[in-house]
Order: C-alpha cells, then structure tokens, then sequence
C-alpha cells in the first residue's frame, strides 16, 4: 500500500510537469519516454475501475494495453482532439471503460459498480479518500531525512537498480536495500500512528 502510494505520486508527479500538448506531441513522435510517463501516470485509475468491477489484476493489466494502443493509434491518426487541458487521461480512461463493459456484457456478467446503489457517493468518497492518503504521503515524504528522499526518488522514480542506488551512495547491494526498506518502514509506522 505504501509503495503503491509512493510510486503513484512519482508518476504524478513526473505527468504534471507536462502540459497535455507536449504529451499528444510526444506520442504523435514515438517519444518513448514521454509515452512512459503518460502510460504509468494513467494505470492505477483504470486498475482500480476495473478491480471494482469484478475484475483481476491480468484483466486490468490487458484492458488498459488493448485501451493504450487505441488511444496512441487515434492521437497518430489525429482522430483525438481534446476538448480541456486534461481530456486526453480522460479519454484514455472512458476507452478502458467501455472495453471494460464489453468485455462484461460478452461473457453475460452484469455485476458491475455501476448497478450498485450510491454508487456516485461511494467513489466520490473513496476519490476523497485516495486524494488525502496521497496528500499525506507526499506531506510525510518530505519529512524524511534527504538520504531516505533521495534513495526512494531514486527507486521510484527515477527506476534505477538498487546496483545503480548503491554505487551512487558508495554503499553493498544489501546496504542500499536495507536503507531502502528502512525508509519505508518510517512511512509505515507514522501512517500506523496517524490511524491509530
């Protein structure tokens, strides 16, 4: 829970420094990077959708893969044309969606959300809830010594190896995965003591 959390934040992070033109641009060139930071900012949303709706972690993995390449061929195609600043994560997700829903109604599975009674109330809550964990998160992320940030952006955000992480510090292999999992633990235990 606290690396996902962690690791969503990153990856939000790393979106947000982009304006929705440079990302359309950047998948309109193949630009692998930008396609890499737009396609791991979007994924939980859609994991989490389709989790909710009777679906495992594989069904949400292919949905948003299928949802993806339809999004990329269109934005190629010239065929998106956005309508706000943020419609193009918008657009992604209303394609999962209804791949999504297909897929349900093929296999004469009804038992989605969205026939749950309240169902508005329930997400705008559960959105409520997500939005401050994540506030805390990036709050607390702040608070932990610079050789914990630093060791953690590296993991998570920048993606390198604890090989990588520990030749920058002059540290072991083990070393680096010790401090690693310690940072960590601070996370867990002020979150423990926050909830308690």
């Amino acid at each position: 829970m606290y690396i996902s959390a962690l690791n969503i934040v990153m990856q939000q992070y790393t979106f947000e420094k982009y304006s929705q033109e440079e990302i359309i641009e950047g998948i309109k060139n193949n630009d692998s990077r930008m396609i890499q930071v737009f396609y791991q900012s979007q994924y939980k949303k859609i994991e989490q959708y389709i989790l909710a709706n009777n679906g495992d972690p594989e069904d949400a993995k292919d949905i948003y893969q299928e949802a993806f390449v339809v999004l990329w061929r269109n934005i190629k195609l010239e065929k998106f044309h956005p309508e706000n600043g943020t419609a193009i994560a918008g657009y992604l997700y209303q394609i999962a969606k209804n791949k999504w829903l297909d897929k349900l109604r093929n296999a004469k599975n009804k038992i989605t959300v969205e026939l749950q009674p309240n169902l508005h109330e329930a997400e705008e809550e559960n959105e409520l809830e997500t939005e401050a964990y994540h506030q805390w998160v990036v709050k607390e992320f702040e608070n932990l010594g610079e050789t914990c940030k630093e060791v953690l952006k590296r993991f998570y955000f920048q993606k390198e190896s604890m090989e990588q992480i520990a030749s920058a510090f002059d540290w072991t292999s083990a070393t680096a995965r010790n401090n690693k999992y310690r940072c960590i633990q601070q996370l867990k235990e002020k979150w423990k003591t926050k909830t308690k």
